[in-house]
């Protein structure tokens, strides 16, 4: 336990100036690693038990209105609590920050990738991650659903959901839009089934804090129609001028115009975190646009779990190789490209996160609770978990048979992702150091070869 939970905490700071926030927000940039469930326990460290800027309560209630908007819950909890403090130039510093260091380094490891992933040490480190990250999605899928499964309906939704994606072909956005009309029609029907349960039912208390529980909402977090509203203008004209710029720079036609248009619909899709809209980047930048491969799929989510930052920035790899190999700034710029087409993507990814905090967040909080609007939540967090199950099979597939049926069953890949899943199901082994290993037994087995 400590100083603060057992009481010696010291008394609440009166004021946290501006500076002394943006140099942690920077400092979060380039050490929130371990995925949103590791990045949200960085920030209760930090903020909650030893700098006291907000309390537990006000942290845990910020969280749980973050979890029920799309996109990055914990880039959005950072930019939420900047917000707080410090009005809109806090969010924005606070979840710009968030994301940008993550952005310039895969940028680099995106360069590194493609310039030199066919080099013996790159490759092998990469036979290594491969199957290390088919074992994490296998992972996040039996996590969710532990959370998520609470009865037979919502089982029979995760299945329905299966079936769609991997027999039928149905689209991600499909499969949500008739889980939340599932959920929304259950709502009235059997709201048993539907009801959300606490994500953070404990509560500690570490010591008066800066945003404590009682202190009042400050007004520019309070909702009105007229701030709501100018919110919302100003994020579609900011939607609008990138998506100009785009086009005229380049065509309407153009790879880059598509990836403006796809990731903002990626944006509005991702309930469920990261792992829920991996599923609907495959779909549209692997099988529809052929920006990268399934392979290099597979390998930019491993770079994504080894770097700070959301998950979802391996958006920045995708838009990197769809930008580098669809040439959109030429031949002869192949790098200005990928950087080009990173930039978009992270763009109009994160573009509506913001909105929705800044616009959506004090109306959320006002129907937080509401059955009518948590029931299709609800629904749709079931419905990933079929999706996600979809996404570990086609990651096991161009793993295990990476020649396909006519290739043979690559024994030591399975192997791989069978110590990779044990020590992630049984002893709960890290992100990072599990793919360090992994990443360490690829390169042996392929040098051994």
């Amino acid at each position: 336990m400590t100083s603060a939970a057992a009481g010696t905490a010291p008394q609440a700071r009166r004021a946290i100036g501006f500076a002394e926030a943006l140099r942690f927000w920077l400092k979060l940039g380039f050490v929130s690693f371990g995925g949103s469930a590791g990045q949200i326990a960085i920030m209760h460290a930090e903020l909650v038990e030893r700098r006291r800027w907000i309390s537990e309560k006000r942290f845990l209630h910020a969280l749980n209105y973050c979890m029920l908007l799309p996109g990055p819950e914990a880039q959005q909890l950072a930019t939420y609590i900047g917000w707080l403090m410090h009005r809109t130039v806090g969010g924005l510093v606070a979840g710009g920050l968030f994301v940008l260091p993550s952005l310039f380094i895969l940028i680099a490891l995106s360069w590194v990738y493609v310039r030199f992933g066919n080099l013996p040490v790159v490759a092998g480190i990469f036979f290594g991650l491969k199957p290390a990250v088919t074992a994490l999605v296998l992972h996040a899928g039996f996590t969710i659903s532990t959370r998520a499964l609470r009865n037979p309906w919502l089982w029979c939704i995760a299945a329905a959901s299966f079936v769609a994606i991997f027999a039928l072909g149905v689209p991600f956005p499909a499969i949500v839009l008739g889980a939340a009309a599932i959920g929304w029609l259950g709502a009235r029907r059997w709201p048993s089934a539907f009801v959300l349960g606490a994500a953070h039912a404990a509560q500690r208390h570490y010591g008066p804090a800066f945003i404590d529980d009682d202190t009042p909402p400050p007004p520019h977090v309070r909702f009105t129609k007229r701030r709501a509203l100018l919110v919302l203008l100003v994020g579609a004209a900011l939607w609008g001028l990138g998506f100009v710029a785009v086009t005229a720079a380049f065509g309407a036609e153009s790879t880059l115009a598509a990836m403006s248009w796809f990731f903002t619909k990626a944006a509005l899709v991702t309930f469920g975190g990261a792992y829920a809209v991996l599923p609907y980047v495959y779909q549209g930048a692997v099988e529809t646009h052929q920006w990268l491969s399934g392979p290099q799929m597979i390998d930019g989510l491993a770079l994504g779990e080894t770097t700070p930052g959301p998950l979802i920035m391996v958006v920045a790899f995708v838009g990197f190789l769809g930008g580098w190999f669809q040439e959109v700034a030429g031949a002869n710029a192949l790098l200005l490209g990928g950087v080009l087409g990173a930039a978009v993507a992270t763009f109009f990814t994160f573009l509506p996160s913001f909105v929705f905090i800044f616009a959506g967040g004090p109306l959320v909080e006002a129907t937080h609770g509401d059955l009518r609007f948590t029931a299709p939540l609800s629904a749709i967090t079931a419905a990933v978990v079929g999706v996600i199950v979809n996404l570990a099979l086609f990651f096991a597939w161009h793993v295990f048979w990476p020649g396909g049926l006519e290739g043979g069953f690559d024994w030591a890949a399975a192997l791989i992702a069978a110590g990779a899943a044990a020590a992630l199901f049984r002893w709960r082994v890290g992100v990072v150091p599990l793919l360090a290993a992994c990443g360490a037994l690829g390169l042996g087995v392929t040098l051994l070869r």
